[in-house]
């Protein structure tokens, strides 16, 4: 009888996680904090799947210490904490959560939004030292207000329909064409949006090239008064030009989220130049952090490692080919990664040809430079022709499963 697979959840994962992976026979050993890299390595000996979050990074250096690993589960929307390309490369399969706490963010923006049209902030601020300021001064509904959504994607887009019915004006900004929902008007530049709005809410991905993109130009652009939110990623604003946008009095207030550096854990300690800012809401990286978002995540997330790992479907993967396998109904499975190079399925073929072995459904799929073919047969074929499957020019990794 073979091993168990092991899996490694870091990063306080939903128990849920944990509990399906058990019930599936995996060895299943759970950690609360993020690691360095060579803590990563040093923990990943043995383990077949890894779940993580968005403090910890799996580069090149982790992948090549560690090649049995199969796949990478990142209980979150993003996935720039994975070198995706070089782990794909290497045969290991990369998964997400793209939709599951989009919900909760929006929700936050939304409350962000309100906090600080009403100057909420400030007044509790005012009112823990001793300072009654009963005045509507500064604070104003939202009803009328435009806001503007850099980012229109899946949190953008269902921002824009609940920011519609709280009654404001909906104006977006986005690389790509997206289209707009309800009223939302589509900008044709940053610099034109940010000019006619009351509230600023980013939105991007974690591309290389965001970083940096929102700094002192983009705040100079915006309007009097206006305030801006950050929930996306900590990279892409410059925070320097924030705080001197908000001292001067050209801002009157911000909401941050997310920040270029942050602690590998809950407890740590964390300093930011923007604490002593009068009307600002600091929150510590919970945008999807609802109970709800995360059991959806864990749900969503160990659904696509169990059925790669059982299956060998690719479903939704972020860096491999994309297949969708149900369970195999003959005698075994072959799944075969390799470079996307001509004649890879006729070498697989030729392998189960000379064996005498029957195919009894195959499918291949192909992605940049990695090609991906499953090959449901009637028997599993013998060691010779499995190693024969192994050498095959190109060959990335190569699993049977039964």
């Amino acid at each position: 009888m073979g091993r168990m697979p092991k899996a490694l959840l870091l990063e306080n994962i939903h128990p849920f996680a944990a509990q399906s992976l058990r019930e599936r026979g995996f060895d299943v050993e759970t950690m609360a904090g993020a690691l360095g890299e060579d803590e990563l390595i040093a923990a990943l000996d043995g383990v077949d799947l890894l779940g993580i979050r968005s403090k910890t990074t799996v580069s090149a250096k982790v992948i090549d210490a560690r090649p049995q690993l199969t796949a990478v589960g990142c209980f979150c929307i993003g996935t720039n904490q994975v070198d995706l390309q070089y782990a794909g490369s290497r045969g290991i399969g990369v998964f997400n959560a793209p939709y599951s706490n989009t919900r909760s963010v929006v929700e936050l923006v939304i409350c962000d939004i309100i906090c600080l049209m009403r100057r909420i902030p400030a007044h509790t601020h005012h009112m823990r030292h001793g300072l009654w300021d009963k005045s509507a001064t500064g604070s104003h509904e939202v009803r009328g207000k435009t806001l503007g959504i850099v980012g229109y994607g899946h949190i953008g887009s269902q921002l824009s329909v609940l920011a519609e019915a709280l009654g404001m004006r909906v104006v977006f900004y986005d690389i790509e064409e997206k289209l707009a929902l309800g009223n939302a008007q589509r900008m044709p530049t940053l610099q034109s949006l940010l000019e006619v709005s009351d509230a600023v809410t980013i939105h991007v991905d974690g591309r290389k090239s965001n970083t940096g993109f929102f700094g002192e130009d983009q705040f100079s652009q915006m309007k009097q008064d206006a305030i801006f939110i950050n929930i996306s990623r900590g990279f892409v604003a410059d925070l320097g030009a924030l705080k001197q946008h908000l001292d001067s009095g050209h801002l009157s207030g911000a909401a941050v989220d997310v920040f270029p550096v942050e602690p590998k854990k809950s407890g740590d300690p964390f300093v930011t130049a923007l604490a002593d800012e009068d009307n600002m809401i600091l929150t510590p990286h919970i945008g999807g952090s609802t109970l709800e978002a995360q059991e959806d995540i864990g749900h969503f997330v160990t659904q696509r490692l169990q059925d790669y790992w059982f299956h060998g479907s690719t479903m939704l993967s972020v860096n491999l080919p994309q297949i969708t396998l149900k369970a195999c109904t003959s005698g075994a499975r072959i799944t075969h990664l390799h470079a996307n190079l001509p004649g890879k399925l006729t070498d697989v073929n030729q392998v189960l040809r000379k064996a005498e072995i029957n195919i009894t459904a195959q499918s291949l799929g192909t992605q940049d430079e990695l090609g991906y073919v499953v090959t449901d047969v009637s028997t599993r074929p013998d060691a010779a022709s499995l190693e024969a499957l192994r050498t095959i020019n190109g060959t990335i990794r190569m699993r049977v499963i039964s």
